[in-house]
């Protein structure tokens, strides 16, 4: 059983938990995530490791309350425990050797985005963040990505924000305006990434993007998260879960990621009440 140590709502689907995990933290590293069961009936869900503290013994997660398992994830409060929290698991993010990096987060996949962008930063190179969101209610880390940033760029589809457009709108503006990157790392929504990609390719910058696809086990045992890459078929949780983004199948990724949508429906009707759509 571990521990939830420290509960805060982030946004109104938001919500970041701080877990006691000994033997999780003492290893864990950027880029990398666990799997955990809220109850022993629950479902495996991957959530990627958004921070640790080795002294304290704490995993950090931060996930949106939309399907099931996170809606009873989200019941529980600090002071009580959850079933199974297993990990690291995927390969750490591979950060050594830049000198100037951009990594660019939308939504909720800025929580992934926030402890690569720190590492970068830990380990001297020039960090550029461009955050996305739908508005301003959705942001989230704002404070956290400003102390490792060289420089953020905070951006919303509806300009409540200040700056209105795409995280594409403003890398592109970078670029044109001479901002020459090592790498790109792109984090969040599959179209996002996809999007991203296909930017950076016109201009060659080298480009990882962290895909989060469905996941059983964790270990290539199930094959679940499979997806292709550069023809090749590559399983997220043990080769990835970052690949280079110019070389993902991003719309097979984006219909497998469609296959279990009437299954999660069913199982919130079921947990709490309503009718299957």
């Amino acid at each position: 059983m571990y521990r939830i140590v420290k509960k805060e709502s982030l946004n109104g689907s938001v919500t970041r938990m701080v877990i006691e995990a000994p033997f999780v933290a003492a290893k864990a590293m950027p880029g990398q995530f666990v799997i955990l069961r809220v109850d022993k009936d629950g479902e495996r869900v991957p959530f990627t490791i958004a921070d640790y503290d080795r002294e304290a013994k704490t995993v950090t997660i931060i996930f949106q309350v939309v399907g099931a398992e996170t809606k009873l994830l989200n019941l529980k409060n600090e002071g009580e425990y959850i079933e199974d929290f297993v990990g690291p698991l995927g390969n750490p993010t591979k950060t050594q050797g830049y000198k100037k990096v951009a990594v660019v987060g939308g939504g909720v996949g800025c929580a992934i985005a926030y402890p690569v962008a720190k590492e970068f930063h830990l380990l001297g190179a020039e960090v550029h963040t461009i955050a996305g969101f739908r508005n301003k209610e959705l942001v989230i880390l704002e404070e956290e990505f400003k102390a490792v940033s060289d420089r953020y760029v905070l951006v919303s589809d509806d300009g409540s924000t200040g700056k209105k457009g795409f995280v594409t709108d403003a890398l592109r503006e970078l670029i044109e305006a001479g901002e020459s990157y090592d790498l790109v790392m792109a984090i969040g929504p599959i179209p996002m990434m996809k999007f991203v990609s296909a930017l950076t390719k016109e201009y060659g910058i080298k480009t990882i993007v962290s895909m989060n696809p469905i996941m059983i086990d964790g270990t290539g045992m199930c094959g679940g998260c499979r997806l292709t890459v550069g023809g090749e078929t590559k399983f997220a949780c043990v080769d990835g879960p970052e690949f280079d983004g110019h070389l993902v199948d991003f719309d097979e990724a984006m219909e497998r990621g469609g296959m279990y949508k009437k299954f999660e429906r069913t199982e919130n009707c079921r947990l709490f009440g309503g009718e299957v759509q």
